[in-house]
């Protein structure tokens, strides 16, 4: 019988790994699809910039629209940098994938590629945060004071959005 309850567990365990990976292909996609497209008409401030602002919530969107372009060149970083990093990413998704359909099914495995990738995503939010706090320090107070007005405003707004109540 425990021979039994043993193979149920371990069959409920790779489901549960399944979905969430299955889950985490679903939020990159959709991930993408946002970085690539936008959300929205941002016709004055360019796509990489209405991405960035999406992205930065509040603290990116009350940049005005050169501060968003001089961030998204700042995290674009050398050139060919970004293309690497996007082949870096592609590669462990690719890896991600293979290791789903090994048999036998690896857990630790998964988990240590998933703990890859969520080190990526913590590099570039920590080299989007160095390059905010940058550009607020090359603002001249009068800049700055602006922006925190803008900020202000930001999230008075979206606290009062009624999908935030």
């Amino acid at each position: 019988m425990s021979e039994e309850t043993g193979g149920q567990g371990r069959g409920w365990r790779i489901i549960l790994i399944a979905s969430l990976a299955l889950n985490l292909l679903v939020a990159g996609v959709i991930g993408g699809w946002v970085l690539r497209h936008g959300i929205g008409p941002h016709p004055d401030h360019g796509p990489h910039s209405a991405r960035l602002a999406q992205l930065g919530g509040p603290l990116t969107h009350a940049l005005d629209a050169e501060g968003r372009v001089a961030i998204v060149a700042r995290l674009h970083g050398e050139p060919g940098a970004q293309e690497a990093r996007r082949a870096a990413l592609r590669e462990s998704f690719e890896a991600l994938l293979a290791d789903l359909r090994a048999q036998p099914f690896d857990p630790a495995r998964v988990t240590a590629r998933l703990d890859a990738q969520r080190a990526q995503v913590a590099d570039r939010f920590e080299a989007g945060h160095a390059a905010l706090v940058a550009h607020l320090a090359a603002m001249s107070d009068a800049e700055r004071a602006a922006y925190a007005d803008r900020l202000e405003e930001n999230v008075r707004r979206w606290r009062h959005h009624p999908h935030h109540r």
